[in-house]
C-alpha cells in the first residue's frame, strides 16, 4: 500500500531568496504561487513544499524544522566540498564540527553517513547515505574518513 513518502514542508520566511538557495542545491521547481513553492526531490516521486509564513521564527526541533535528503553512498564521500562549492556552511552537529564531516550514524543495527547544513531560515538540511543495514555491529559515532579506514 504505502510506497514512500511524496511531500514534506518547511516554513521560510521568504520564498524568494528561499527559492534561489533550493535551486543552488539542483532542485528542479515543480509549482509556485505567491506564498508556496513545490521542489521536486524526485520527479514524479518527492518533492519539498515552501511556505512563506511570519511563522518560521519557532524553536528548531527535528520533528518539525528538519529534512534529510538520500544521496547515493558513493556522492557522500564528495558532499562536503559540493555543499562548500554552492556556498553551503556546514554546521557543527553531536560535537563534530564541520571539518570531521560527513559522519557515520550509528542506527543500529544500521549505519548512514550523513552531513548537515541549514537554509536560510534555519531549517535543518541532512544529506544521508545508507552505508549498511541490518548488521550487528556496535560502534560509536565517528567521521565518514574515519569509518572508511577501518
Amino acid at each position: 500500500m504505502i510506497k514512500g513518502l511524496y511531500e514534506t514542508h518547511l516554513p521560510v520566511s521568504n520564498l524568494d531568496v528561499s527559492i534561489e538557495f533550493y535551486k543552488r542545491l539542483e532542485l528542479e521547481l515543480a509549482y509556485r504561487n505567491e506564498r508556496l513553492a513545490f521542489f521536486w526531490i524526485e520527479k514524479g516521486h518527492s518533492w519539498l513544499g515552501l511556505w512563506e509564513t511570519e511563522q518560521v521564527n519557532i524553536p528548531y526541533h527535528p520533528s518539525i524544522r528538519h529534512i534529510a535528503l538520500q544521496v547515493e553512498r558513493e556522492d557522500m564521500e564528495n558532499a562536503k566540498g559540493w555543499l562548500e562549492e554552492k556556498g553551503m556552511q556546514i554546521k557543527t552537529v553531536f560535537g563534530f564540527p564541520p571539518e570531521q564531516q560527513p559522519l557515520v550514524l550509528p542506527n543500529d543495527p544500521h549505519a548512514h553517513g550523513a552531513i548537515y547544513f541549514n537554509d536560510p531560515d534555519g531549517n535543518s538540511i541532512e544529506l544521508i547515505a545508507p552505508l549498511r543495514l541490518d548488521f550487528d555491529e556496535d560502534f560509536d559515532m565517528m567521521s565518514l574518513e574515519a569509518w572508511n579506514k577501518r
